[in-house]
C-alpha cells in the first residue's frame, strides 16, 4: 500500500459514496486508475465493506449501554463471543485486557429491554458477571481516523 492508496482510503472513509471520478480529483488520478486501486484494496481485504451510518434513535434504539463481560473460570472465549454475536442487541464486541474478557455495545429501545438483554447476557455459558454503563449522550462515534500508519 502506497501513499495514493492511503489517500484513497482516507477519502472513502470520509465519503463512502464518492464516485471514482470524485476520488480521482481528490488524489490526482483518473477515475479508471482509482477504480483499479479500489478493486485491489477490496480484493486484498483492506476495504472490507461499505455501510450507511444511521441515527439509532431514529430507528427506535434510544438506549445504548456498554457492558463488560467477566468470564467464568471454565469459559471458552471463542464460544462466548459466538453467543454474544447471536444477540441482535449486541452491536459491537471487543476482546479486552483486564478483569473483563469482552466489552460489548448494546442498543435497545427501552431500559426495560436493556434489563431483559442483560439477563440474556448473564445466562450465556461462560459469563460469570456483567458490569453495565448506560450512555447518557453520544458526543461522537464512528469517527474515521485519517492518520493512517505507514
Amino acid at each position: 500500500m502506497d501513499d495514493l492508496d492511503r489517500r484513497i482510503i482516507n477519502e472513502l472513509r470520509l465519503n463512502g459514496r464518492a464516485t471514482y471520478a470524485e476520488l480521482g480529483r481528490q488524489v490526482g488520478l483518473s477515475a479508471s486508475a482509482v477504480h483499479e486501486r479500489v478493486g485491489k484494496l477490496e480484493s486484498g481485504g483492506v476495504i472490507t465493506g461499505y455501510h450507511a451510518t444511521v441515527d439509532p434513535r431514529a430507528i427506535g434504539l434510544g438506549v445504548t449501554a456498554l457492558v463488560g463481560i467477566q468470564p467464568s473460570d471454565n469459559a471458552e472465549d471463542n464460544e462466548v463471543a459466538i453467543k454474544l454475536g447471536q444477540l441482535s442487541e449486541v452491536e459491537s464486541c471487543y476482546a479486552v485486557a483486564g478483569d473483563e474478557a469482552f466489552v460489548v455495545k448494546v442498543r435497545v429501545p427501552t431500559v426495560d429491554q436493556l434489563e431483559r438483554t442483560l439477563g440474556r447476557l448473564r445466562r450465556i455459558d461462560g459469563v460469570a458477571r456483567t458490569r453495565t454503563t448506560v450512555v447518557l449522550s453520544t458526543r461522537f462515534e464512528g469517527r474515521p481516523n485519517t492518520e493512517l500508519a505507514e
